[in-house]
């Protein structure tokens, strides 16, 4: 489901997700772009109709976007729903943009406006990626994959080329401090009420 429909009630949602179960059109359900109050409205909806619910929650995740971490993941965690990050790559930032930019290979305009914003988190992620002897690819994905919410991630890959090189963030292992190093660069805003309440 692409977006909560509030005007709708979970029981109506529930019964038409349960047909299509029943017709064998799906097998589970998952929402996007969804608050945390509304998988958890979804959620406790469910099992009073004896319905698994929510299996996941696709939602706008990576390094530098984490929003999600103020409430959203918490609830997913609690509520035993598999997160599924789209634009893991922040649209090429994490990818090395900084990098090919400055050495002239990508020069244009939109490009330029993409990292000028975050020029001195991208000199710092990348060289970090330097660093480790890993690609920026790798090391965001990588970030990822190591939160146990995450149940997998949108790459966006257009060839089998572009798949398998994003498989070897699998390979990649990111200890405590790099991790400390990463959240350093691109702080998340923290778990809800401790971030905001005190």
């Amino acid at each position: 489901m692409h977006h909560v429909d509030r005007a709708t009630p979970w029981e109506e949602i529930w019964q038409a997700m349960e047909q299509l179960v029943r017709q064998g059109k799906i097998s589970y359900v998952g929402s996007s772009n969804f608050a945390a109050w509304d998988v958890a409205l979804a959620q406790c909806a469910a099992p009073a109709r004896h319905f698994m619910g929510l299996t996941s929650e696709q939602s706008l995740y990576n390094l530098a976007v984490r929003a999600v971490e103020l409430e959203l993941i918490p609830a997913l965690r609690s509520l035993g729903v598999g997160l599924i990050p789209c634009s893991p790559l922040h649209l090429g930032r994490l990818a090395g943009l900084h990098e090919t930019a400055t050495e002239g290979r990508i020069s244009d305009d939109s490009t330029q406006q993409r990292i000028g914003a975050h020029r001195d988190q991208l000199e710092a992620y990348e060289g970090l990626c330097r660093e480790l002897g890993a690609n920026p690819v790798d090391v965001a994905l990588a970030w990822l994959l190591r939160n146990r919410v995450v149940a997998t991630t949108v790459v966006g890959a257009t060839t089998i080329e572009e798949l398998q090189s994003d498989l070897g963030a699998l390979s990649v292992q990111l200890d405590a401090d790099v991790v400390e190093r990463l959240d350093q660069i691109w702080p998340g805003p923290g778990e809800a009420p401790q971030a905001y309440a005190w």
